[in-house]
């Protein structure tokens, strides 16, 4: 086998070429209009916005920072202008039952117009009301039933009088009571004169007042009848009298509003309750002593308002709504009270609407994770989608133990799109956990994480740049600057032929390196002005990689840089902190010795490694066997671990150095020092890609420059990662140098010439490989394991 060449500083860094940039400063660019590389999202959300049927409700998803939200909204917004108004919508109180407040549906800026008419109409009967009842004609009316009821009333009394007369016995009325006295010589007896009349005489006066009694009780039998028949007409000419007063101002509205559902009917409920409770609505207590004029609207408003729930009169299109904080009440709408006198008291005017009022008729739009984080309110949103209306209730009442007297509102018809934001974790999770989930959304607008890299996108990309900073007010950029920023979007991506979609990032990038350039005191952003905005948010946020770094440096964690070692490898691993990631060497290590228990992975044991990562090492027996040992059983006692690793491991990137550094330990030949790994293997030998590559070349190269280059050191990675290299400046110019080498492997043999520095052999026709070769030495040492086993027992 050929000795591998290290890679050339060509292949570590894609630098943008700025002759594919035809301009000098962005300043004359035009803007960027659409969403960058995102033509599957903008197709997805034509589609979804255009399909009329139920159940097409979208779900936005892709990653933060990737531009999803302002994507949906600009989407939504520039569709929803050109539809038409959504309805209005309002709350009357059903006179028939204030407990089921009735909702009516207008065309937009109707209900504003109905209010009003409303307002007019009521205050124009409850003026006029009271002005009618203290007419002269009402006057007369009254006082005829008044006189007809004490007409047979005085008649009666009449002939009681005329009786006792004759019998020397007046008749007296007191206090609304009639009583009888005797007479003597024309005036009334008292107790003393009437006691001196002889006993004969009291006996047939006290006898003749019974019998007077008797009379005057017969005489008033039909009073209580004649007050009903008073009553009655009263009640008769007071409703006969509002109904010519109300009836007028009543039948023009019912008039203009006769073609809208249940508006006539409202009108003739009114008429009639007001007609039916007009001596009530004059006598009122409250309204009485409402002592302004606005106290006194305020309560008629309470029983004969209109409550106006949505107002579309001044919206443009259809409305577009996001719901920051998608509670019950924020998304459903509530009912309101009032603590009167230690009472909870509401009214059908204090119905207030939700999120899904305000969208009704457009679009509504919510994060998918705040919306799943509120109790009762995804089942909610299902029902109210599938039945196409929303009722405004109180979740709890089912589940308190009392409940109490409230509103239950008429449910309002619904129809608009839902549009969820998330990520893709979550959509997946709704997607096997709810069936109803995908037949309720069913398109998905799944947004790009990146775009190709090519000469009309990256054209694009500084178009872009242009939009941003004008919207952040910053400074143009030179076509270098843009040029760094190309690359560094390429090094986000992790790909030397991708764009990263991340727009929040590059606005944060662009917002610091507008900061460099005022505090350098320059007119446009440079290239300068952007590495240096970059190596000042490494500074800030490289505490922790330092700390480690420091550690290796004073030998608290040991990482050898040079020399070589049985058994002994560095690894690269990738620290995960927030959104900062760093990478660091860690040396793994191997025993062997005769024994049947095979590879033990030291993390597993201790359940500190994750599964990805004992599947790694499970992988290992597998090679071994494929590759050594065709001809007799493997047997073997192996230990691997990841030394001075004290939290949780997980990830296949470190079996490459664990297969290397475990066929060292085998076969007693060093590994040079001087070289860190990393890779995946399958049981075949063949290295795999891993993650976070440039982290980890990074991580170590770090560590060989503050002990010093020695034009040794290198690092092995897969050759599948060469595409995602986009390493920095100082690893690439150390390499160009020749102070530090970077090795691309596609199999285990290859890796190993590298870190051992001899032939690995090649494997022969009759299945042997060639002699004093680094695999000639592991079939030899398996063998003797096995024969060493099999003695032992």
């Amino acid at each position: 086998m050929e000795k591998l060449k290290s890679l050339p500083p060509e292949a570590l860094y894609k630098v943008c070429d700025t002759d594919i940039l035809p301009f000098r400063t962005t300043e004359t660019l035009e803007n960027f209009n659409g969403f960058f590389g995102q033509e599957r999202a903008i197709e997805a959300m034509g589609f979804g916005v255009g399909m009329r049927r139920p159940g097409y409700n979208l779900f936005v998803m892709g990653n933060p920072h990737t531009g999803r939200f302002s994507f949906a909204m600009e989407s939504l917004k520039g569709i929803a202008k050109k539809e038409k108004k959504p309805r209005d919508w309002c709350y009357l109180n059903n006179l028939l039952d204030d407990r089921y407040p009735v909702a009516v549906e207008l065309q937009a800026g109707k209900a504003t117009q109905l209010r009003r008419d409303n307002k007019r109409m009521i205050e124009s009967i409850m003026t006029e009301l009271p002005a009618v009842f203290e007419n002269p004609a009402y006057q007369r009316k009254k006082s005829k039933i008044e006189r007809d009821f004490n007409r047979y009333y005085d008649q009666a009394i009449d002939n009681v009088e005329k009786r006792a007369r004759e019998q020397s016995i007046a008749v007296y009325q007191d206090a609304g009571t009639v009583g009888f006295t005797p007479v003597a010589d024309g005036q009334a007896m008292d107790e003393a004169a009437f006691s001196q009349l002889p006993e004969e005489t009291r006996d047939t006066f006290s006898k003749n007042i019974s019998e007077l009694e008797d009379y005057l009780t017969e005489s008033l039998t039909g009073l209580p009848q004649w007050r009903r028949e008073a009553a009655e007409r009263m009640k008769v000419l007071d409703r006969e009298t509002a109904r010519q007063t109300v009836s007028p101002l009543i039948q023009a509205a019912k008039e203009k509003y006769n073609n809208i559902n249940f508006l006539p009917d409202y009108f003739n409920q009114l008429e009639s309750h007001i007609v039916k409770n007009c001596a009530e609505l004059i006598n009122d207590e409250k309204l009485i002593e409402a002592r302004t004029e606005n106290g006194r609207r305020t309560l008629l408003d309470e029983q004969f308002g209109v409550n106006l729930l949505v107002d579309n009169s001044k919206t443009k299109g259809s409305p577009v709504i996001f719901e920051a904080h998608p509670s019950y009440e924020n998304l459903f709408g509530r009912v309101e009270y009032n603590n009167d006198m230690g009472a909870l008291v509401t009214n059908f005017q204090m119905i207030r609407p939700g999120a899904l009022h305000k969208a009704n008729g457009g679009y509504l739009v919510m994060e998918a994770e705040k919306l799943l984080e509120q109790p009762f309110v995804y089942g909610a949103l299902k029902r109210a989608l599938k039945a196409h209306e929303i009722r405004i209730e109180n979740p709890m009442s089912e589940f308190s133990g009392f409940s109490t007297i409230t509103l239950s509102p008429a449910p309002v018809r619904l129809h608009l799109k839902v549009v969820l934001i998330g990520g893709r974790d979550t959509y997946y999770l709704l997607q096997e956990m709810d069936q109803d989930f995908e037949k309720m959304f069913r398109v998905v607008v799944d947004f790009d994480e990146d775009v190709e890299r090519a000469p009309a996108t990256i054209r694009n990309y500084a178009r872009l740049m242009k939009t941003l900073a004008g919207e952040e007010n910053l400074a143009p950029l030179t076509r270098e600057a843009v040029a760094r920023l190309v690359e560094q979007s390429s090094r986000l991506s992790g790909d030397q032929d991708l764009l990263s979609a991340h727009i929040g990032e590059l606005v944060d990038l662009l917002c610091e390196a507008d900061f460099r350039r005022k505090t350098a005191g320059e007119e446009l952003i440079n290239a300068k002005h952007v590495e240096t905005a970059l190596d000042a948010k490494e500074k800030r946020t490289g505490r922790l990689a330092q700390k480690i770094l420091e550690s290796i440096l004073n030998e608290t964690v040991l990482i050898d840089s040079d020399g070589e070692a049985v058994g002994k490898s560095n690894g690269l691993t990738v620290l995960q902190v927030g959104d900062v990631s760093f990478g660091t060497p860690a040396r793994i290590t191997a025993t062997v010795h005769p024994g049947n228990r095979g590879i033990v992975d030291i993390e597993r044991e201790v359940q500190l490694g994750q599964s990805i990562h004992s599947k790694g090492v499970l992988i290992l027996s597998g090679y071994l066997g494929h590759q050594y040992a065709q001809d007799f059983p493997l047997t073997l006692s192996a230990s691997i671990a990841l030394e001075q690793s004290y939290g949780y491991i997980d990830g296949d990137s470190a079996s490459l150095a664990e297969i290397c550094t475990l066929i060292s330990a085998l076969t007693h030949i060093p590994i040079f020092q001087q070289y860190a790994l990393t890779g995946s293997i399958n049981q075949y030998g063949e290295v795999q890609a891993i993650g976070g590559v440039n982290e980890k070349i990074e991580g170590f190269f770090k560590l060989c420059e503050t002990r010093g280059l020695t034009g040794k050191q290198g690092v092995i990675i897969p050759r599948a990662n060469v595409r995602n290299l986009m390493l920095k400046k100082t690893v690439v110019q150390a390499v160009a140098q020749g102070d530090f080498r970077i090795y691309a492997v596609a199999t285990v043999d290859e890796c190993l010439q590298i870190l051992m520095g001899r032939s690995v052999g090649q494997r022969k026709n009759d299945g042997s490989f060639t002699q004093r070769s680094i695999n000639n030495q592991v079939v030899k040492r398996l063998k003797e394991l096995y024969k060493a086993t099999i003695s032992g027992k």
